[in-house]
């Protein structure tokens, strides 16, 4: 049987065609882009129409490519950005553009929530103390979605009207091809207005009311192996698909990643260098470590957890590079061919030459170190005014120990990030990287010398959320007895060990690295939190 699978990112999409048999096998795929819109006041938005034109013009892409026919589809799943806010009608339609997980305009809502009366560490204690027993989370940040809810009731009190149901980026895309709204368990977990106590599994009125939810707005959940649906007429005709193929309903990319990475035993680690980044450890029991802002999310496994410390900008920061550190030097070793605007050309056009000017650049960028802030931080600190930096320039530094400094900054993150995991949980020796920043060598190796650990990646590891996606699709329809078991389908690793020569340096640059931060948090607040 063939399946399709929907990778929705941040600033694209990608659909991936499978053959599911014995094996899991990769026949054909197809990448289209949309527009990410970043506003003043801090929001940032994403249009749906746009991520359902690049749904039906992939899908038409990789059916012609593999040249089969449509009826040889079976069924259809998602891999998918987690914690937008997408508000439609009793129609499905949405009532304004989406609001992305990147979206920060909400300060007012999220102070008024949950900062104000006595507080602890910033968080009213009565609220905190509310939320771990119902939820084992709490809606922390200004960018949760539960402020962005409350943002538009403040702000929109017309296109609030309108609301019938409260969606994430999936659940939008499913409820256009079934006309059925639900939510996975993940997807619900991540607006932390989900009940986790044992018998009591489902949303939360209590939670809902201390947080100015309406309850009815909160559309049916489901799993990830379970079917959402099939395909409707119309939604066949405009994908080119039959109509009553099986629509699953998937998961989040911080779940369904670490499966397609082959991540699905206690105590395995990942790190997902994608646009946004984490680093995640699969558990036994829900863990929360509120004070490094890390819970323990709901996966696709029963009685299995991914205890999630995120990244905000990790190879986002390589677009970045290229934008404004490297693009001539791009367009010089492209012999001046157009490079496109998608992360997956990006990462593409950039690798010889990562491999060929920063491999020769000496490890910890001479003395240059960067922080990957550019959108603000969320783990092991919680601030929406954090930005990058280049700290320790001098007149000898080059253009490329700039770069290096870049790459080298977001693994010291990451190194960061699994530190505050180790707190709490024991982490894998070894160390499984996805995500489109580990289709470089250098990439990786820098990763594994900064973190002293072994790094192991896969093939075409862009394609791990697709992957972990089929791997649903497979379980639900019985192709494979679990989830567990998909970890014989995938092929086997490269290993990245360690440079013993390396780590001097490197443990030099992570300690100043911490204290960037620290030493900056003043300034990055005085400089963002408000207009002039």
């Amino acid at each position: 049987m063939y399946a399709l699978t929907y990778d929705v990112g941040t600033t694209g999409l990608k659909t991936c065609l499978f053959s599911i048999t014995e094996k899991l096998e990769l026949a054909e795929s197809a990448y289209a882009g949309y527009g990410l819109y970043t506003l003043e006041n801090g929001g940032v938005e994403q249009d749906p129409e746009e991520w359902w034109q690049a749904v039906c013009s992939t899908t038409r892409e990789v059916i012609g490519k593999a040249g089969i026919r449509a009826e040889e589809v079976e069924a259809v799943s998602f891999c998918s950005q987690m914690q937008c806010l997408v508000l439609v009608d009793s129609d499905g339609r949405p009532v304004r553009r989406a609001m992305s997980y990147l979206d920060s305009r909400a300060h007012r809502q999220h102070a008024k929530g949950i900062t104000s009366g006595f507080a602890v560490g910033g968080l009213n204690v009565r609220k905190l103390l509310v939320s771990l027993a119902f939820t084992k989370a709490m809606a922390a940040s200004v960018k949760d979605p539960v402020w962005k809810y409350n943002w538009v009731r403040d702000n929109e009190p017309e296109n609030f009207s309108r609301v019938c149901k409260w969606l994430d980026a999936k659940e939008y895309l499913i409820a256009r091809m079934t006309g059925n709204m639900c939510m996975t368990l993940d997807s619900a977990y991540a607006t932390m207005l989900y009940d986790v106590r044992p018998g009591r599994q489902g949303w939360c009125r209590p939670i809902c009311k201390m947080l100015g939810v309406n309850p009815d707005h909160l559309p049916p959940l489901i799993k990830s192996s379970d079917s959402a649906g099939c395909i409707g007429g119309r939604a066949a005709e405009e994908l080119g698909l039959k109509a009553g193929a099986l629509v699953y309903g998937g998961g989040g990319d911080a779940v369904l990643i670490g499966v397609g990475t082959g991540a699905t035993e206690l105590g395995e680690t990942y790190i997902y260098l994608g646009t946004s980044g984490w680093v995640s450890t699969l558990i036994g029991r829900q863990i929360l470590d509120i004070n490094s802002r890390i819970a323990s999310i709901i996966g696709p496994q029963p009685g299995r957890y991914h205890y999630f410390a995120e990244i905000e900008t990790a190879a986002k920061c390589l677009e970045w590079v290229k934008d404004h550190l490297a693009l001539d030097e791009i367009g010089i070793y492209l012999e001046k061919k157009n490079v496109t605007e998608s992360l997956e050309s990006v990462y593409l056009s950039l690798y010889d030459y990562l491999c060929e000017v920063v491999g020769r650049v000496p490890a910890g960028s001479r003395g240059v170190i960067f922080t990957p802030w550019l959108h603000g931080n969320r783990c092991p600190f919680e601030d929406p005014d954090a930005r990058g930096i280049f700290f320790n320039i001098g007149l000898d530094t080059g253009k490329s120990a700039l770069i290096r400094a870049v790459i080298e900054g977001i693994c010291y993150h990451c190194r960061l990030a699994l530190e505050a995991e180790e707190k709490r949980v024991k982490i894998s020796d070894s160390v499984m990287v996805s995500g489109g920043g580990a289709l470089s060598p250098v990439i990786c190796q820098i990763l594994a010398d900064v973190l002293g650990r072994k790094v192991l990646v896969l093939p075409n590891p862009q394609n791990s959320g697709s992957f972990g996606a089929a791997i649903v699709i497979a379980a639900g329809l019985g192709r494979i007895p679990s989830i567990e078991d998909s970890k014989t389908l995938l092929p086997p690793y490269t290993v990245y060990t360690p440079a013993r020569e390396n780590k001097p340096v490197h443990d030099r640059n992570y300690q100043v690295f911490k204290a960037l931060y620290r030493d900056n948090k003043k300034s990055f607040a005085l400089l963002n939190s408000r207009p002039l």
